[in-house]
């Protein structure tokens, strides 16, 4: 069993320096963005970066979290796979999902995971997730 105290929220999705350096670049050229993480069509499992609204979000949706301010959706049956790890949201040399913003950079974002720590869980089993709704 795991020991560790976890006395604060803990986090569903983080981000790396390199991200965020990217994720500045891109807003500073686009303005407000905003991450789908894709379910494997086009792009593979790939986080999509697009311009905040360029996507719309349904009822089917999850809200998993915020990375340097932009925040991280999935749809709920994307989420079912990977509710029970951390997601880090990194950059990677190489071409960038079609649609996504990063595209022609040389760079790419890449979804990396950790498994959560018992104390972790615990606390996500208590604090529920925001799921998307269209008025």
């Amino acid at each position: 069993m795991d020991n560790i105290r976890v006395d604060c929220a803990v986090s569903r999705v983080s981000s790396t320096p390199a991200a965020n350096k990217l994720i500045n670049e891109l807003r500073e050229n686009h303005g407000a963005l905003m991450f789908h993480q894709s379910g494997g069509c086009c792009d593979g499992r790939a986080p999509m970066c697009y311009c905040e609204g360029e996507l719309l979000i349904g009822n089917s949706d999850i809200e998993v979290g915020e990375v340097n301010g932009v925040k991280f959706y999935m749809s709920e049956g994307q989420f079912c796979f990977w509710e029970y790890t951390h997601l880090i949201l990194d950059v990677v040399k190489g071409f960038g999902g079609q649609f996504s913003l990063q595209n022609g950079t040389g760079s790419r974002f890449f979804t990396r995971a950790r498994l959560y720590s018992d104390a972790e869980r615990a606390y996500l089993d208590k604090n529920s997730i925001h799921h998307c709704c269209v008025a």
